[in-house]
């Protein structure tokens, strides 16, 4: 791969390069790990491993294949930071006319965005990121937390435009938390009603639209994890508890046995998975899934199976406070501004964007926006 140059502290090319290195503390986004001096050229430095932890490399590779007038790419990248996860460099190459790290206007979520002039024909980019992630431990191992600050508890128990708390959210809500006197106890409670009622649906394109409105307005509780787990975090946000939806892709394969939660291969471009946290009090932001314990219960036998099958019962058990990580977060974005986007904003940010003087170019479709990701361990 060719040597890619970097970017004046202003964010313009270096010597007029059309190819530039970003990095993460531009955006205020400062990796918890040390970076590996002495890379090889072109490749993105990666933390420093240590013990428990596991060192991913993402590549994306996108191509506008009809592009027309101006062409703009966003790609989202590692870039949540956690004790759980902690984000190395991102750097990129391809034809762009300007690259750029940026925040999405709304929540802040870091991106690489990037432009062809008019006459580009044949728009490329490709985005290479480290990250490095451990284990979530069970939510009984946690100590009591600190609370929230104010700003953080308000963003993260306000309704968005796809997630309504009012309504039947919060009747729901009220309902099944009744009685329950601490937030394990509510969380928990959300939970189980969320596993016993949503449904994955496979008729669903991609993770689904993250529309809890649609949902419910067409009283039918199905989609993939977008909208299973949008679910969650509505519900828990109507009876005052923090939640909030982290939008990634799985690296690898599941070394618990689950063939279904994770990746047979290096080739990860579909493999996009949305999770959800909440804060209580017991034990600050805790991992759930929901849409996982669905997905286990459609896919992981040659048949679809029950909750009563032992294999979903575990599933449903351990996602309730602990995530096995070779899944790693891009960002917990809601309601998202694409910088410099003429399109509308998305209900959330886990696929590579396009769009050209023609409209916003369906991500989903290979056809009109060709784009492949590979993870692979250090």
């Amino acid at each position: 791969m060719p040597r890619v140059p970097d970017v004046d502290t202003d964010g313009t090319p270096a010597m007029g390069a059309v190819s530039r290195r970003g990095f993460l503390a531009t955006l205020g986004v400062l990796p918890a790990l040390a970076l590996v001096p002495g890379r090889s050229r072109g490749e993105p430095a990666a933390p420093r491993p240590a013990p428990g932890w596991r060192v991913f490399h993402l590549t994306t590779d996108v191509e506008v294949l009809r592009p027309a007038g101006v062409t703009r790419a966003w790609i989202p990248i590692p870039a949540f930071s956690a004790d759980w996860q902690r984000p190395g460099k991102t750097e990129w190459t391809g034809n762009a006319t300007s690259v750029r790290l940026v925040g999405d206007v709304r929540d802040g979520a870091p991106m690489v965005a990037a432009e062809w002039r008019r006459e580009a024909a044949a728009p490329r980019l490709t985005v290479h990121s480290a990250v490095a992630v451990r284990e979530r431990p069970p939510a009984s191992t946690r100590r009591r937390a600190d609370p929230l600050d104010r700003k953080t508890r308000e963003r993260f128990t306000t309704a968005t435009r796809w997630i309504p708390t009012r309504g039947v959210v919060a009747e729901t809500a009220a309902g099944l938390t009744r009685g329950a006197t601490t937030d394990l106890d509510k969380a928990r409670a959300i939970y189980e009603w969320v596993v016993q009622h949503a449904y994955r649906d496979p008729a669903t394109r991609g993770c689904g639209d993250g529309d809890v409105k649609a949902m419910l307005a067409r009283k039918a509780l199905g989609g993939k994890c977008a909208d299973i787990n949008a679910l969650y975090v509505a519900l828990a946000r109507s009876v005052g508890l923090p939640a909030r939806d982290l939008y990634g892709i799985r690296v690898a394969e599941s070394r618990l046995g689950y063939r279904s939660l994770g990746c047979a291969s290096p080739t990860v471009t579909r493999a996009q998975h949305c999770r959800a946290e909440v804060f209580v009090r017991e034990g600050g932001w805790m991992p759930v899934d929901p849409a996982d314990v669905r997905k286990v219960m459609l896919e992981e036998k040659a048949a679809p199976t029950t909750l009563d099958d032992p294999l979903v019962r575990a599933a449903r058990s351990r996602l309730l406070g602990s995530w096995e990580m070779n899944w790693v977060a891009y960002n917990c974005a809601h309601d998202v501004y694409l910088p410099g986007a003429s399109g509308s904003p998305l209900a959330f940010f886990m696929y590579p964007q396009a769009e050209t003087e023609m409209g916003r170019l369906d991500c989903l479709d290979p056809d009109n926006f060709k784009y492949s990701i590979t993870a692979t361990a250090a």
